[in-house]
């Protein structure tokens, strides 16, 4: 599972799509929400939205953050004409969360709501199941409060129609809004797992004339679901994390991911970085990650990332390239060895040979700035074919003259992490002699 953050506005925007299906015996929740982004022409928003101009308004930031209200982010306006005055004033403009700088640049406008009581609800995932959490004292503050917040697991093959909800909804809960609450949980849950989310939070929302509506909202969804839930999501983007922009590579292989069956991933830790990896499994990565880190070489870690799902050939040639052309730009200054990591565990239905053959075409095509710039390869892979994947990799270090070593499921799986990150320190030692 690839967990990925969304917009308030894309999470409102589903809520309110689905909500006949899901909470179909509740008040419809209406999903009077806008996104304005950059480009977004102000003036001409109220044609395709008339309540923008004849109700009181809620503006804040939508891009990832939370405790806006804390850092004077969010604007209750009188009128649309405010709205705009202020999002003008805050539009490219950079703020700092915590230590954390940069632009603002999308914003949501919806209308504001009169309540009273606030309450929390949120949902997470977990191996054995999925987790709501819920309690009565919603607000900014929740996690002071957090004694008050009660826990309810659904596992992975139990009906939520199934449980009694409102008996276990918190004993303060007011005794009308108990049935009320119920339902929206049970349909909450519904939603949540239908449509392949990872996280949701709410919190708090509200009621308004026996309506709840969210207030504020937290989402990841399981991007890995695209061709499941995609009609189900409709148009939808997974921005960067507020502070982090997406370099050209990250944006290109991103694309690449959201149009394949399969699961490509790329970050860029630290581009002059000396250990590349390019692991098969998404729990091989953080496997390969964190022996790297445990070894002392967290700092040359130059990315993240990993393909898996069979990708096709073409595909992998395509992940591999841009990897290649990333850690062979330059040189190291100290004229010191870059090491790639080509692991991954044994794989239940990739075809490695197929993987490979994408690889071993990369590695070709960079032939001799692989040389140029001292790389030396490590390869570890089992599964379906590995055999002939194998084979091509040994083929290739002869015709490359690049050192590659190569190792089938009789190594431990990062062990290539300890011979090249070994040879690595065995060198720096000679140096030092």
């Amino acid at each position: 599972m690839a967990q990925r953050g969304i917009r308030e506005f894309d999470g409102k925007r589903m809520l309110a799509a689905h909500w006949s299906t899901y909470f179909g015996q509740l008040p419809a929740y209406p999903g009077q929400v806008v996104l304005v982004a950059p480009d977004t022409d102000l003036d001409a928003l109220p044609k395709e939205h008339p309540w923008l101009t004849k109700q009181k308004l809620v503006v804040k930031p939508d891009q990832l953050f939370g405790k806006r209200g804390k850092h004077g982010l969010i604007k209750v306006a009188e009128t649309y004409d405010e709205a705009k005055q202020w999002i003008a004033e805050r539009m490219n403009k950079e703020v700092t969360i915590g230590k954390v700088t940069d632009k603002l640049t999308h914003f949501l406008i919806e209308p504001y709501v009169p309540h009273e009581g606030e309450y929390y609800v949120a949902i997470k995932s977990d191996r054995d199941g999925d987790t709501i959490y819920f309690s009565n004292h919603g607000g900014v503050d929740i996690e002071e409060v957090w004694d008050t917040v009660v826990e309810i697991h659904v596992g992975v093959a139990e009906d939520i129609n199934q449980l009694d909800i409102e008996s276990r909804l918190p004993a303060d809960t007011p005794a009308d809004k108990r049935k009320l609450f119920a339902d929206f949980v049970r349909g909450l849950f519904k939603f949540y797992r239908d449509l392949a989310y990872a996280f949701l939070e709410i919190n708090p929302f509200v009621v308004s004339d026996s309506t709840i509506v969210p207030l504020d909202l937290v989402a990841r969804l399981d991007d890995t679901a695209l061709f499941e839930c995609g009609d189900k999501w409709g148009y939808i983007t997974f921005p960067a994390p507020f502070g982090r922009r997406f370099t050209k590579e990250e944006e290109y292989i991103k694309e690449m991911d959201e149009k394949s069956g399969a699961s490509l991933k790329l970050t860029i830790l630290n581009p002059k970085g000396r250990v590349w990896t390019m692991v098969a499994g998404g729990g091989a990565s953080v496997i390969y990650t964190d022996t790297i880190v445990d070894l002392g070489y967290g700092h040359e870690l130059a990315n993240y990332g990993e393909y898996s799902g069979n990708p096709s050939t073409s595909e992998t040639y395509e992940y591999a390239k841009t990897i290649l052309d990333l850690m062979t730009r330059e040189k190291d200054p100290q004229g010191r060895p870059k090491f790639l990591l080509i692991g991954g565990g044994i794989a239940n239905f990739t075809d490695v040979a197929k993987t490979f053959t994408g690889i071993t075409m990369a590695l070709k095509e960079y032939k001799e700035r692989l040389k140029e710039a001292n790389v030396r390869i490590f390869v570890r892979r089992g599964g379906p074919n590995y055999q002939e994947g194998l084979r091509m990799m040994r083929e290739l270090g002869k015709e490359l003259g690049v050192p590659i070593e190569v190792y089938g499921p009789e190594m431990h799986m990062t062990r290539i992490v300890n011979l090249a990150l070994g040879s690595a320190e065995e060198a720096a030692q000679g140096e030092k002699k």
